[in-house]
């Protein structure tokens, strides 16, 4: 049965009367450390009849404090849209998304505003899950003893989890998929996150430079701070067909034909004609394969292409895709 998620861009809900199961966190890239937070809070909310719920925030914390202090090298790089941290959350029987802005006025609630806001009058927390270094409220001044205390005033439990590890004693955290894709260690991301790295979005126009050296191109915008590392890709496109359909893609900023700076993902898909502008498609990566180059003219660049290409089409034969 297909899960409904109701999502709250403000608190307090408009129907809190519900008592409710809830976690708070980024939840960037929803990595196999999230779905096991998620899937404790699913199975509480279940048992004791609450509805399980996320609050989360954008944009980053961390992010808007390196805004506010004109730090921007403090800014953590983005593994995962806003549309797929959703999408993410959704697939793992969570009920409700408190999607908060964050913004001044949440930054500075106090400790004990933050729960008698966002906890109690914003959700009607009965059951609180966080992990062992969650702070909250102005300075990060609340910690975890002031938040049990609060649980015994207001009627609520809160448990503690401690650092999610895979099967060789790793922790699997957001930093640690960062890296990966940092570095275009796929494999590694793939084991963090449960499944290939991947980027939604709807097809745009560009500037269809890519039909003219005959590698016509979808072209979809990626987060502003993207986790992964610049350069080209073997990837599969899905959404577009009933299969996924095998490609080659470059992300980056283009550096031959552009200056505008701006990230782009450019996917190549083999052996179809496909009229995409406008529909919303996910793109697996499978294989990083060179990092971004400025070549220093265009048949250079075509040529290097066709390398790619090629390389990307041996890799789906090796593979049997």
């Amino acid at each position: 049965m297909k899960n409904t998620l109701k999502i709250y861009r403000s608190l307090p809900r408009h129907d809190n009367h519900c008592p409710s199961a809830v976690t708070i966190g980024n939840f960037d890239g929803v990595h196999r450390g999230h779905q096991t937070i998620l899937a404790r809070v699913a199975h509480i909310a279940a048992q004791r009849q609450l509805a399980s719920t996320v609050m989360t925030f954008h944009p980053h914390p961390r992010v808007y404090f390196a805004r506010k202090g004109n730090r921007p090298e403090l800014m953590p790089t983005q593994i995962s849209s806003l549309r797929d941290k959703v999408w993410g959350i959704n697939r793992l029987n969570i009920q409700q998304l408190a999607l908060l802005r964050f913004n001044e006025a949440l930054a500075n609630l106090t400790a004990d505003e933050f729960v008698q806001q966002m906890l109690i009058q914003g959700l009607n927390t009965r059951w609180l899950l966080v992990g062992e270094d969650f702070r909250y409220g102005h300075k990060r001044l609340g910690d975890i003893e002031h938040l049990r205390r609060a649980g015994r005033r207001n009627g609520f439990e809160v448990e503690i989890i401690t650092d999610v590890v895979d099967e060789h004693g790793h922790r699997i955290s957001s930093s640690e998929v960062r890296t990966a894709l940092a570095v275009g260690n796929l494999d590694r991301a793939a084991h963090l996150l449960g499944h290939p790295y991947r980027i939604s979005g709807h097809v745009v126009h560009g500037k269809k430079l890519g039909r003219t050296l005959g590698y016509p191109t979808l072209n979809i915008r990626v987060p502003e701070l993207c986790a992964a590392r610049s350069g080209i890709y073997v990837v599969q496109a899905y959404g577009l067909a009933e299969q996924p359909l095998n490609g080659v893609a470059s992300l980056g900023v283009r550096p031959t034909v552009d200056e505008a700076g701006r990230i782009m993902l450019e996917v190549h898909l083999f052996d179809c004609n496909i009229d995409a502008y406008g529909k919303l498609t996910r793109i697996e990566f499978l294989k990083f394969l060179r990092d971004e180059e400025k070549f220093p003219d265009l048949p250079t660049m075509t040529a290097a292409i066709d390398n790619d290409a090629q390389r990307a089409r041996d890799y789906f034969s090796l593979h049997g895709l």
